[in-house]
């Protein structure tokens, strides 16, 4: 109730001097044709109800914040604890909500046992295609999108994979593979390339476009590639690039998503930086509206409260569009501005006419 009110009678708030209106921004998204919404996890749409209607007023798409990893999917060899993801996407159902999947082969957050033995390239590829039939055959029709390989570039044009158990044990072929047992576990599914640090022009953004234009050539079933824009307000991207990136990929006929964004602010946050947040929130999704290829905008958390970023980036944090009490911030404003100001969706396609 507390949401609907705002929302219903949010111009008495103002005059009363009450709570700000919140914008519910799923209707909007929605009209505009894009998959908008959230990181998140089982535990907080399960026990937090403000939490809860915050989201549904805000998301048409939530993504699983760690709730479909390898690690915590599978804590030992040949057993898999699906409560966690399985209530996310039930909730998801239930709520008329789209669900990303993230992720399936990553460097990170992998298994205690699988990183302790000792693995021959045959045995691998066979723990990949295991791993993936499994989580994927599982929410065949539910998941919309995947996340199939993620992070696998590095910063180092000389040697442009990261070292991995996935790249040490089979080779830089694994992730050609990965994407083709994906596309068998689920040829519907939607299927992507994500990594960070690659979403404007540069040498890292050059070598993930090399390695997608080099999978399709090689008919590797790809759909599209995801940008995770962890960006500092401090050092914004240069969005002209970040649209002449976008337009590159989509050349190759690509489908885009922003998977990941957030805009981490130096604490405290000052007035005069929560507007300058608010500012590349809606610039950057001005930037997606425009590029009728990318149709996803995922920010990767809903509250400041349940941020990944304080915790990584020491001093920094106010990353999200909604305070640690889930008041809303200017970037919430400025996400709305962006989706009211979108350009029409050509019918029957979904996706937004390009405006010159």
């Amino acid at each position: 109730m507390r949401l609907a009110s705002l929302l219903l009678f949010g111009s008495c708030s103002v005059l009363f001097g009450a709570s700000p209106v919140v914008p519910a921004l799923r209707p909007l998204a929605t009209a505009a044709g894009l998959n908008f919404g959230v990181a998140t996890s089982a535990g907080v749409v399960r026990t937090d109800a403000a939490y809860r209607e915050t989201l549904l007023a805000y998301a048409n798409t939530i993504v699983a914040e760690n709730d479909l990893k390898f690690g915590p999917l599978s804590p030992r060899p040949g057993f898999y604890d699906f409560s966690r993801a399985d209530a996310l996407v039930d909730f998801a159902a239930e709520h008329g909500l789209k669900v990303r999947g993230h992720v399936l082969v990553w460097h990170h957050q992998l298994p205690d046992w699988l990183k302790a033995a000792h693995y021959t390239a045959e045995q691998a590829r066979e723990l990949m295609r295991v791993h993936i039939f499994t989580v994927m055959g599982r929410y065949r029709g539910k998941i919309f999108q995947w996340d199939v390989v993620n992070e696998a570039v590095t910063n180092a044009s000389r040697a442009p994979l990261r070292q991995s158990f996935w790249l040490e044990t089979i080779g830089p072929e694994y992730i050609a593979l990965a994407f083709r047992y994906a596309h068998e576990a689920d040829p519907q599914a939607k299927l992507f390339y994500n990594d960070y640090g690659a979403e404007d022009l540069s040498p890292k953004s050059d070598a993930v476009y090399k390695l997608v234009r080099d999978l399709k050539q090689q008919g590797v079933p790809i759909n599209g590639v995801g940008l995770q824009c962890h960006f500092d307000v401090a050092a914004p991207p240069n969005l002209e690039a970040v649209a002449a990136n976008l337009q590159r990929l989509a050349d190759l006929g690509l489908e885009l998503a922003v998977t990941e964004f957030d805009a981490r602010l130096h604490l405290p946050a000052s007035a005069a930086n929560l507007e300058k947040q608010a500012t590349l929130e809606h610039d950057l999704l001005a930037v997606v509206l425009r590029q009728p290829a990318c149709r996803t905008f995922m920010v990767w958390g809903l509250t400041d409260a349940r941020s990944w970023v304080p915790n990584f980036y020491r001093g920094y944090g106010a990353a999200l569009p909604f305070d640690a009490m889930l008041a809303p911030k200017p970037a919430l404003y400025g996400l709305e501005r962006a989706l009211r100001q979108a350009p029409p969706v050509v019918s029957g396609t979904g996706s937004a006419r390009p405006t010159r």
